[in-house]
């Protein structure tokens, strides 16, 4: 007889041993692939900047403007008071992205996809749809921001986007926030000023035909 890992095994015997499929490590792999993806660098790579006065969003990468979207900022004013339904200025940075692969037009309600989808300029219809930035004040000024629930989303009321007509987020077309989304990571930096874009970008240059690659 042959002698395995200390027993004693008959001849033709399978050898068991210590052999796995595998199946007994999998969830340790999954857990390890979840704090990997959640220790994440963040995007120091890309900036957004908001200007309220103009209602549009721009978009940097490595101080290089990459492109500019209209967008709907708060209908009630500029400010980050409890409760109100104001805009933020100031520093802020993308604290989460919620809404990867949902199609356009899903609808959100408390962060969670309800199931339904609205079509844009809907009739009656003003739920936050498609992508979700959540965004976190890094000032006294806007130390409220996330706690606000203050996003930047997309909205079915695109005919209003170029106006201020949010309830204090910054609202997008649908198209245009999935490209975002797509680009921008956690972490990444973003401005909401009262003033040009021309004043808050350095080296601003009025584009042409900008798109995001």
């Amino acid at each position: 007889m042959k002698i395995h890992h200390g027993r004693t095994r008959p001849p033709g015997a399978p050898i068991t041993g210590n052999k796995t499929d595998g199946s007994a490590i999998r969830p340790y792999l999954l857990l390890f692939t979840m704090l990997l993806a959640s220790c994440a660098a963040p995007d120091t790579r890309h900036q957004i900047v908001i200007s309220t006065r103009e209602q549009k969003l721009a978009v940097l990468d490595r101080g290089n403007l990459m492109a500019i979207y209209p967008v709907s900022t708060s209908k009630f004013g500029l400010g980050d008071w409890p409760g109100s339904r104001y805009t933020p200025l100031g520093q802020l940075e993308i604290a989460k992205k919620i809404g990867d692969n949902a199609p356009q037009g899903a609808v959100f309600k408390d962060r969670r996809r309800t199931g339904e989808i609205v079509l844009p300029d809907s009739p009656g219809r003003d739920p936050i749809v498609t992508r979700i930035l959540w965004l976190r004040g890094l000032e006294a000024q806007n130390t409220n921001a996330f706690t606000r629930d203050i996003y930047i989303h997309g909205t079915p009321e695109e005919r209003l986007i170029g106006t201020p007509a949010s309830y204090g987020c910054i609202r997008m077309r649908s198209s245009d926030i999935i490209t975002l989304y797509d680009v921008v990571g956690v972490g990444a930096a973003v401005s909401i000023v009262d003033t040009s874009l021309a004043s808050a970008i350095p080296g601003f240059v009025a584009p042409g035909t900008l798109a995001i690659r």
